[in-house]
């Protein structure tokens, strides 16, 4: 079996070295001193990341929470009798306070205008678009435009927009740092009928290279008739989202991925002006204010309420205002700081990584430096032979160091195509097996067809992350200086899709 070595003079990410390499990092980050609260709350707030040996690398997959939060959210739960909303008891008024005024600080925290803005409480930031792909007014006529690293959360609102007859195009990024190409952008939104109904999607910054898309791409696709849906998922755990200067129609937000807890609960916010032309599909438990059956009619309640489906998820959305004040104390600047650093030190460590034939050991996918990015880094390993190295089975290796990162294609398909060359005929190839089409199996497809992969290995920093984090994960990563797939081994499971990991032992 391969490990990474424990202990290497010659490596220079030797974990006895750690000490000088923090003063190198200080030095060449001195930005970083400014962060050191965060340290701080890695020991009182975040300390069961050490005492479980756990190297966190995934939040961009989800953020953690401190104990602060539970324990406020605890003794909320503890000392109140809170009941379902929807009515006017005492528990069910006491709850009712609680739930809007998480919604009002919400629009607070973005600086979003409530006499501009309306919050809408949704299951996660998925659930938010599926609310406006299905309820906004596509027709034949219309235009849906989205770039080609969106989520597949957004990806799916072209279902809708196609079942309606709307027209779909997808403008391409720029290799390699997978930036739009805002010249096919500028001509796709020339093409719109301004007097219909058009959507322009994209994502603040990508959860697949952590490029940060330009913020005023929303006022172009204004002056061209566009309505925006803007996916800030990724971004606003680590950058000020100031609803106040940009006004998007459309800001779709997982609270989990900014502070851990809760899960479960996300947002959508509209612009109230496009509220009014949205049509639902259909109509649930809270979202009329009347209904009949002999009658067969309804009106939707106005604002939110017609949009949250059922009894929201009450005793959790507390902690959600909880948790944007614990993000307030620190302050959102201080965490993106931090995340700067942590990110240009990875790049720049990685960047340098070689075989000793001088043969570099990583292929980065997207920006190689800190302009214009969050702290999301996606990459591969290559072996001495420049042969892909199993990005299955150095998830797997990190797992036994107790690295948390993340691999796949992060439901983000058009940036993993565009990053990893594969082409349309390259996806046609796979998509023609039919809907029992594996992860696997479209791996053998590709590698069949060249030295390409279907997948990356992802590493993300955030507000817990410390030097020790992202110095192991080089000093893991270094381990795989003149190796090839021979020399770490094959991957004991099959990653069939999202949901489902088969033990291949």
């Amino acid at each position: 079996m391969f490990t990474t070595p424990k202990s290497n003079p010659e490596n220079r990410y030797g974990i006895d070295r750690m000490a000088d390499g923090f003063s190198a990092f200080v030095k060449s980050y001195p930005s970083f001193n400014q962060t050191r609260i965060l340290d701080e709350w890695r020991e009182t707030q975040y300390n069961r990341l050490d005492a479980n040996r756990q190297i966190y690398l995934d939040y961009t997959g989800g953020g953690l929470y401190s104990e602060m939060q539970l324990c406020e959210h605890m003794e909320l739960l503890r000392t109140r009798v809170l009941g379902n909303p929807h009515s006017a008891n005492p528990t069910s008024l006491a709850m009712t306070d609680l739930v809007e005024g998480t919604r009002k600080y919400i629009l607070r925290y973005f600086n979003a205008s409530p006499d501009e803005y309306i919050a809408i409480f949704t299951a996660n930031a998925s659930g938010a678009l599926k609310l406006v792909g299905e309820a906004y007014p596509f027709t034949p006529a219309s235009h849906f435009v989205l770039t080609f690293d969106n989520h597949n959360s957004v990806n799916g609102i072209r279902e809708f927009a196609k079942v309606r007859g709307a027209h779909v195009t997808y403008v391409p990024l720029i290799k390699p740092d997978l930036r739009i190409d805002l010249e096919k952008l500028d001509d796709v939104l020339n093409s719109v009928d301004m007097d219909k109904s058009n959507l322009f999607a994209f994502p603040a910054q990508s959860n697949y290279s952590g490029v940060k898309h330009p913020l005023d791409l929303i006022e172009k696709a204004h002056s061209k008739g566009l309505d925006v849906l803007l996916d800030a998922a990724a971004y606003v755990p680590t950058s000020r989202l100031d609803l106040g200067v940009i006004k998007p129609e459309f800001v779709a937000i997982s609270f989990y991925k900014m502070f851990g807890y809760p899960t479960g609960i996300g947002a959508l916010l509209i612009r109230r002006a496009v509220s009014q032309k949205m049509k639902r599909p259909w109509f649930a438990g809270g979202t009329v204010n009347f209904a009949s059956v002999q009658g067969n009619g309804h009106y939707l309640a106005p604002n939110e309420a017609a949009f949250e489906d059922g009894t929201v998820n009450y005793l959790n959305i507390p902690a959600i205002k909880t948790g944007l004040k614990h993000l307030e104390k620190v302050g959102i600047k201080t965490i993106s700081m931090r995340v700067h650093c942590f990110t240009g030190w990875l790049l720049d460590n990685l960047l340098s990584l070689q075989h000793s034939n001088g043969k570099p050991m990583v292929r980065i996918y997207g920006p190689t430096d800190t302009k214009m990015r969050g702290g999301t880094v996606t990459l591969n390993f290559y072996g001495p032979d420049e042969r892909l190295l199993d990005y299955r089975r150095i998830e797997e290796l990190a797992n036994e160091e107790g690295i948390s990162l993340r691999t796949g294609c992060f439901c983000n398909p058009g940036a993993g195509e565009i990053a990893e060359g594969l082409t349309a005929e390259d996806m046609l190839a796979g998509l023609n097996d039919g809907p029992d089409l594996s992860l696997p199996h479209f791996l053998q497809v590709i590698q069949h067809r060249g030295n390409k992969s279907a997948g990356a290995i992802r590493v993300s920093v955030g507000l817990a992350t410390n030097f020790a984090d992202v110095y192991r994960f080089m000093h893991f990563a270094a381990g795989f200086r003149d190796k090839k797939n021979m020399n770490i081994g094959e991957v004991t499971f099959d990653i069939q899709s999202c949901r489902v990991i088969r033990d291949g032992s």
